[in-house]
């Protein structure tokens, strides 16, 4: 009577990962709520939410297999997207560190999915990364710094030789 049992429990989960498999090989289509924008201006060191809402306008489900990002300032809550029924919706969030940023800059969001158009969609979102106007750090601030490193002081005042700030054709 086990064995019998046990047989039983291995054709259900068969059936089922071949139903899921059939699922995945189906064609989909999405619709992304504003997949470019420009965000207002941010001071250096921020961090900033980017949610992207989105609506599986197609007849099965969605399968997001993947996820890339333009820069490692970036990073994906992967709790956030999940599988949607066919018109379910859904979103993505990535949060944005703008630590490694300065000035204007633009990133992209590629999700892989059972699309039926293209493997891909892309979504970008481009800013401006302020430095922070009420604090700069100065020369003093700048030569503790690198005299807390090591240098001495003539690597401080001078460089090395052969980081002169310009080079010349002569080898």
């Amino acid at each position: 009577m086990n064995l019998n049992i046990t047989k039983a429990i291995a054709l259900i989960s068969a059936l089922s990962v071949l139903s899921s498999c059939n699922l995945k090989d189906k064609k989909t289509t999405i619709e992304i709520i504003d997949p470019e924008r420009c965000y207002y201006p941010i001071l250096r060191g921020q961090e900033l939410d980017v949610v992207y809402h989105l609506q599986n306008t197609g007849e099965h489900p969605l399968f997001i297999t993947d996820i890339h990002v333009s820069c490692g300032c970036m990073l994906v809550d992967e709790s956030s997207f999940k599988v949607l029924p066919a018109g379910g919706k859904g979103f993505i969030k990535i949060k944005y560190d703008s630590s490694k940023n300065i000035g204007y800059v633009k990133h992209y969001v590629t999700i892989y999915a059972n699309l039926e158009a293209e493997e891909k969609k892309e979504l970008t979102f481009d800013l401006n990364v302020v430095p922070n106007a009420l604090y700069t750090r100065d020369y003093e601030e700048l030569y503790e710094e690198r005299k807390e490193k090591g240098l001495n002081e003539k690597d401080l005042v001078d460089g090395e030789e052969f980081n002169l700030g310009y080079y010349t054709n002569e080898p």
